[in-house]
């Protein structure tokens, strides 16, 4: 496989996913559910192409009866299309993008279900040499631990994108591919759900991706990854998937770091972490860079934290083509083993706030009835609706920013 796991499907999603994408998806980002907003309507055009598509289907080997049954019910989706046509470039801060997925909520969930599932998290890694809290983390960053899969039938999703075109060589694949599962009994059409552009459980796997790596780690001939209370195929998938595409067992995804001043420019380079000892840089909190071969310096965003990342850093940025998302994953995965928060903050924004300051801010409007779901201080559409509401009350101007001037108010 060639492409990302999802790369071909969030183009610059990464991360933000498609319910992140790609990763938490931004406060006020609509995710895939069946609510009246994703229902199928009437498209002769689209009835039309299912017609010609179950054609090649057929002659592509697929029993016409599994065709039949898989196509059942597809309708075409408008809010899909508006979806796909309108994904933008992916400009959320790393601190914001870190807010969400490293959030209180996500590190304590994130505990929890490694606790809970530590058997089946050991026997995974056992088989296929990926850690536990990184399984955990990436299963927590793609579907919130199983709650956010997304209920879209995947045919409707997959057929809409087909027919509209803009991608349509690619879905018609993945629509292939979503066939022949059904036709393989890893699950019944009625049961095939997911996210409004087709991926799919607890991992968010595509359909090809799905055929190339999903593994039935029970034995019980049924590669389950939808399970809402059993994630054990997908899980293990994730792992295979990751084991596949070159994962080194017992080595780490990279590490916090201080950097000298006069190196902060060298963003980007690779050395040896010998090079890297010698040019001054040191874990965070202090102590010698352990030496897992040849490491890249990032640093995503001015001010920010310092990261060297090693070779397993690639390989995350298989399951999803993005510094950010690599980033969670790895931050998230050390949190939920227990590991400390990042030493390096990212100071004030652009408003003149820290972080901490921006999440007073939302738990104060908490305090005051408003719903602004989890104070991650990512300043999103909930946020900004409660910021508007209370400036309209208190007779301030209503622009709906976090300002030090709001934070007073609040006080």
């Amino acid at each position: 496989m060639t492409v990302t796991r999802r790369a071909m499907i969030l183009g610059t999603l990464a991360l933000a996913g498609c319910g992140a994408a790609p990763a938490p998806a931004p406060r006020g980002t609509p995710r895939a559910t069946g609510a009246a907003r994703f229902r199928a309507v009437p498209n002769a055009g689209h009835a039309a192409w299912l017609r010609g598509f179950r054609a090649r289907a057929i002659a592509s080997g697929l029993p016409a009866g599994v065709v039949d049954r898989g196509l059942a019910g597809a309708g075409f989706i408008p809010e899909v299309v508006r979806l796909d046509r309108n994904q933008t470039e992916n400009v959320r801060t790393l601190e914001d993008y870190l807010a969400i997925a490293t959030s209180d909520t996500r590190i304590a969930d994130g505990r929890r279900e490694l606790a809970r599932r530590r058997a089946l998290l050991g026997q995974i890694e056992a088989r296929y040499g990926v850690p536990a809290n990184v399984v955990t983390a990436i299963w927590g960053l793609e579907s919130r631990y199983g709650t956010r899969m997304g209920d879209i039938p995947v045919t409707s999703a997959l057929s809409t994108l087909a027919y509209d075109g803009r991608r349509g060589a690619f879905f018609e694949r993945q629509l292939l591919a979503a066939l022949r599962i059904q036709a393989r009994g890893d699950i019944a059409p009625s049961r095939m759900l997911g996210s409004w552009a087709g991926a799919m459980g607890h991992t968010q796997f595509i359909p090809t991706t799905f055929e190339a790596y999903a593994v039935d780690f029970r034995g019980d001939g049924r590669r389950d990854i939808w399970a809402p209370n059993d994630p054990t195929d997908a899980l293990a998938s994730a792992a295979a998937y990751l084991s596949r595409s070159g994962w080194r067992r017992g080595a780490p995804w990279g590490l916090e770091v201080r950097v000298p001043a006069g190196l902060r420019g060298s963003s980007g380079s690779s050395r040896s972490v010998a090079a890297w000892r010698a040019a001054g840089v040191t874990r965070a909190r202090g102590g010698t860079v352990p030496d897992h071969g040849t490491a890249r310096l990032a640093i995503p965003q001015p001010g920010g934290p310092a990261f060297l990342t090693f070779a397993n850093a690639r390989v995350l940025r298989r399951y999803n083509n993005s510094l950010k998302y690599v980033l969670g994953v790895g931050v998230l995965s050390d949190r939920i083993a227990g590991g400390p928060p990042l030493e390096q903050g990212f100071g004030r924004n652009a408003a003149g706030l820290t972080l901490a300051e921006r999440k007073e801010i939302q738990r104060l409007l908490t305090r005051r009835g408003y719903d602004v779901g989890e104070a991650d201080g990512v300043i999103g559409a909930k946020t900004e609706a409660a910021i508007r509401d209370f400036q309209r009350r208190a007779g301030l101007t209503v622009d709906g920013k976090a300002t030090p001037a709001l934070l007073r108010a609040l006080r």
